[in-house]
């Protein structure tokens, strides 16, 4: 039954105008669902635009055609299409109900019931579907728990979660996000109880669901829940740092916010949480399948020192995004200096000086192409970095000869 009426700018988008006329221009319905909807009721952001209709693919296809709106079958067989107009993008998917589920997968039969779509979906205020004109739809009490900040699954918990085993991780991810204390009894109960089945699921899969928790304002508290519900038992057993996490944040919330650079860093968070052994944190990486760049992030922490240098060298020898991680790891573990601001001001402010020598010079002093050019350059490069950069080109020239002098 309608629960209410809800009209934001979004839905009066001259594209999603378009999209939801040309969806239901054959007599089909369609609504927004999911996180839009969600995310609306709460007055936050939009940033995915999510639809679902009574239409079978096929015929989205063809309805989004003769509206000469672009159109991608990106998952027929799940029921999705998405639609791409102007600079817009919409996931159009046909209202479903599961055939057959493993934990993993689910294989999929369309359907034309909305209550049967909203109730195989995982979290009651995920149910909330809303009209082009504004009419919303509330199956499962999605709106309230919505308000209140209650993630709770729809139906039985211990059902949603064996369908799709990710749904354990999503509820706390969810939690992080949305949630407010106390947390579902229920739903916890049921995640304490199915975390075994956590390995099954694939480390790309747990991975991205860890990371976007990470992503989360403020986390502790969650990843505290995480903790006491045995989850990381199962999935991340490497996380033992809460209190250099927490400290982390605090840093975060007290420091950074102050140099207009607070947006969540998930890699850097993770590598306050879990140990610094380079070898378990390879482990790590290599069993949840991080991307390269995360995997190396990780590594170099662990492997690398905070540099006792002064700054200036530090930074040049490493970069200021390395430096500076580097330095908020070891203040989460060891307590802020009184000169952190200043510190991270002067890495904001850092200019990278040039080293004003390169192979060319090596060659024209007379030294053949191979490695011992590459070496004569590095000492004097070494040599330049440990006299503050202050040599110029010249002293530099005059060091190149007094070394080819040497030989």
């Amino acid at each position: 039954m309608p629960a209410a009426r809800l009209l934001q700018d979004w839905m009066t988008a001259p594209e999603t105008e378009a999209v939801m006329k040309a969806l239901t221009s054959d007599g089909a319905e369609a609504r927004f669902i999911g996180g839009c909807v969600r995310d609306a009721v709460l007055e936050r952001p939009i940033k995915d635009i999510d639809i679902a209709t009574s239409a079978i693919p096929e015929v989205v296809l063809d309805l989004l055609g003769r509206a000469e709106i672009k159109a991608v079958p990106t998952g027929l067989r799940h029921g999705t299409v998405t639609a791409i107009f102007g600079k817009k993008t919409y996931e159009i998917t046909t209202l479903r109900r599961d055939l057959k589920t493993d934990g993993r997968h689910a294989v999929v039969g369309f359907t034309d019931d909305w209550h049967e779509d909203a109730m195989r979906r995982d979290f009651t205020m995920n149910t909330l579907s809303l009209t082009a004109d504004g009419t919303l739809y509330d199956t499962a009490s999605g709106y309230d728990d919505a308000m209140a900040g209650r993630i709770r699954f729809v139906g039985d918990a211990e059902t949603r979660i064996k369908e799709d085993v990710l749904r354990l991780l999503r509820f706390y991810r969810f939690y992080a996000y949305y949630g407010a204390a106390p947390a579902d009894e229920e739903a916890r109960s049921a995640c304490q109880k199915l975390a075994p089945l956590l390995p099954g699921l694939s480390g790309e899969r747990i991975s991205q669901e860890l990371l976007n928790l990470l992503a989360a304002p403020n986390p502790i508290e969650t990843l505290t829940l995480m903790h006491e519900d045995g989850i990381f038992h199962h999935c991340l057993e490497e996380a033992e740092n809460f209190e250099r996490l927490e400290a982390l944040l605090n840093i975060e919330i007290s420091l950074l916010a102050k140099n207009d650079d607070n947006s969540p860093d998930a890699g850097l968070r993770l590598a306050a949480l879990v140990t610094s052994e380079p070898d378990k944190v390879l482990g790590l990486a290599q069993r949840l399948k991080f991307p390269n760049a995360l995997r190396d992030r990780l590594l170099a922490f662990s492997e690398t020192p905070v540099p006792d240098e002064d700054l200036p060298r530090a930074l040049y020898r490493f970069g200021t995004g390395s430096v500076r991680d580097r330095l908020l790891l070891a203040w989460a573990e060891r307590g802020l200096p009184d000169d952190a601001s200043t510190t991270l001001d002067r890495i904001h402010n850092w200019t990278q000086p040039e080293f004003p020598l390169s192979g060319k010079d090596g060659l024209a002093a007379g030294l053949k192409a191979g490695p011992d050019l590459g070496r004569h350059l590095e000492q004097i490069e070494e040599w330049w970095v440990e006299r503050d950069f202050a040599p110029d080109r010249n002293q530099c020239l005059e060091k190149l000869q007094a070394i080819i002098s040497s030989i």
